[in-house]
């Protein structure tokens, strides 16, 4: 780095303050996080003349106190000249000998900004004030090697942006894959070849009769409530031909849906936690329904008599809030509140199918929620009518094992698509932190040594 020099922001920056004279609710900036830049801010409501606004030119480095460690800073773009901010979001005339986005990509190489929490000062909310950001020091080249090294990142930056839209694109093919495999597995389609090969085993009819008297068992024992008849399913219902052996019926006719409980008021009660019996909250599920085995909190004998032990193997689905759908196995016996249901492992049904049902469903079942103070909300009921083309026992142990390897080839790839959306970032970092690493990345005050 033939004759750089080191100097104070405060040489090349100088804050504006220039009052606007009618303030404009549509003319107002926004500082995003993560160095994502400078952008209209939505209207909101205002209280008139309460508060000072200033205006702010192209060209100018802007930045927000509370946030700049947070990446709230960069440059304003020629479609938003006279817009305005408050003293909140400062910004800064550029000396000549600099240009602005040189500030830009040297506030971001190497994650630089983040370093700014340092020279954070405050109690509650911790700001960066004009006067302690101008007293950094940055490498400063001619304004000709400045051009060419900005104009390098541009082209990288050009590259990496549309390798992260390839990337995308790739992950949203990967999910209809996702979607597609289980579709297939649930229509028949993935075992067509071992149906040929396995002609005599017993229709999945025959199955759900012996379900249907084990459930009615289990109601004579007072075990579970009496099941209300399900509706019939209608011809416009039957979407496809059945596969030999198959049978059409509503998921509950197939499984059990038993609701969560914790009925103690107020929820968070101290003297019903801190026991032997491990309580889980809504937060433990996800999309791919993944064995749950860890837990942050336990309940006691009273909070274990207000609530519901589920043995482990059961299949819990999220039926309110922003993540409902989602799905979790219990890896062992757990308690859960009735912000989920549970379908228990039973003598005549294969849990592992059910899951993958359920995972086929996860669209249909957001889509088909409800508005409830605030949330999304499933009802029972709409569970258990979920329409179901049901594979005798053998074949559906056969469907699992296929989805199975064909999901971790899935996996494999979204792994890879991973870490290439990873390396194109790593990749943006190293050629801005390389331009920059022969001189110190953290913030330097005046005085400090280069």
């Amino acid at each position: 780095m033939r004759n750089w020099h080191r100097i104070r922001l405060g040489d090349i920056l100088t804050e504006s303050k220039v009052e606007s004279t009618s303030p404009n609710n549509e003319s107002r900036i926004r500082v995003l996080l993560n160095a994502r830049g400078v952008i209209k801010r939505p209207v909101k409501k205002e209280t008139k003349g309460a508060t000072k606004y200033f205006t702010r030119k192209k060209g100018q480095f802007i930045y927000g106190k509370q946030n700049i460690h947070k990446g709230a800073f960069g440059i304003v773009p020629n479609e938003l000249d006279d817009f305005e901010s408050t003293s909140d979001l400062p910004a800064f005339d550029v000396d000549e000998c600099c240009l602005p986005l040189w500030i830009d990509y040297y506030f971001k190489q190497g994650g630089f900004y983040l370093s700014l929490v340092n020279i954070a000062r405050g109690a509650a909310t911790k700001r960066v004030q004009p006067k302690e950001l101008l007293e950094l020091k940055i490498p400063l080249p001619s304004i000709k090697e400045q051009e060419e090294i900005i104009v390098h990142f541009q082209s990288i930056k050009i590259n990496n942006t549309a390798l992260k839209l390839e990337t995308s694109y790739q992950e949203s093919l990967l999910k209809k894959l996702h979607q597609r495999i289980l579709q297939e597995a649930t229509e028949g389609k993935l075992t067509a070849d071992w149906r040929q090969n396995n002609p005599n085993i017993e229709p999945a009819s025959e199955l759900l009769v012996r379900i249907h008297i084990d459930k009615e068992q289990l109601f004579k024992e007072k075990k579970i409530k009496k099941q209300i008849p399900l509706p019939p399913i209608n011809s416009e219902e039957k979407t496809f031909e059945l596969p030999e052996n198959w049978e059409w019926c509503r998921l509950g006719n197939y499984t059990l849906f038993e609701r969560g409980k914790f009925s103690i008021r107020p929820r968070n009660d101290p003297s019903c936690f801190g026991g032997n019996y491990p309580f889980i909250q809504i937060g433990s599920l996800n999309s791919e329904g993944s064995i749950v085995t860890s837990y942050n909190q336990t309940l006691n004998d009273k909070g274990l008599a207000a609530s519901k032990m589920f043995e482990k193997g059961t299949i819990m689905v999220a039926i309110v809030g922003g993540t409902i759908g989602n799905l979790g196995v219990l890896g062992e016996n757990m308690c859960f509140p009735d912000s989920m249901v549970g379908v228990r492992p039973k003598q005549f049904t294969c849990q592992d199918y059910i899951l993958l049902l359920l995972q086929h469903y996860q669209p249909l079942v957001r889509e088909l929620s409800y508005q409830m103070a605030g949330q999304p909300n499933i009802k029972l009921p709409t569970l258990n009518n979920l329409i179901c083309a049901l594979p005798p026992i053998l074949e559906q142990k056969e469907i699992v094992t296929k989805v199975e390897k064909l999901l971790a080839i899935c996996d494999q790839l979204e792994t890879q698509v991973t870490n290439n959306k990873t390396h194109a970032e790593q990749l943006m970092q190293a050629v801005l932190k390389e331009a920059f690493q022969q001189k110190c990345n953290s913030p330097e005050r005046v005085g400090t040594d280069a």
